[in-house]
C-alpha cells in the first residue's frame, strides 16, 4: 500500500440533478422530433422557455434549475473540474 493520502469527492446533490433533468428534458425533445441540443442551448442563451415542449412536463423540470447552474455543471463537466 502506498503511503499517499487518496481524495474521495461525492458528485454533488446539484451536479446530479442537473444531469438527470438534462437527460430528460433531451429524451423527452428527441422523441418529439426536435433536436434536443439546439433547443436547450436556445434556451440557456435566451431564457425563453419556448425552445423547451412541455411534452412529458420537460419545460417544468427544467425551469426549476437556474440557467447558471447548469452552464456550470456543463462546462466543470466538460473541463474535468
Amino acid at each position: 500500500m502506498d503511503d499517499k493520502t487518496r481524495l474521495f469527492k461525492l458528485v454533488s446533490n446539484d451536479q446530479a440533478k442537473v444531469h438527470k433533468t438534462l437527460l430528460e428534458v433531451y429524451n423527452s425533445l428527441k422523441e418529439r422530433g426536435y433536436n434536443p441540443i439546439d433547443q436547450i442551448v436556445g434556451y440557456l442563451i435566451s431564457g425563453d422557455l419556448g425552445y423547451i415542449s412541455s411534452y412529458q412536463d420537460a419545460r417544468s423540470k427544467i425551469k426549476t434549475i437556474d440557467r447558471s447552474k447548469i452552464v456550470e455543471v456543463l462546462l466543470t463537466s466538460m473541463l474535468n473540474k
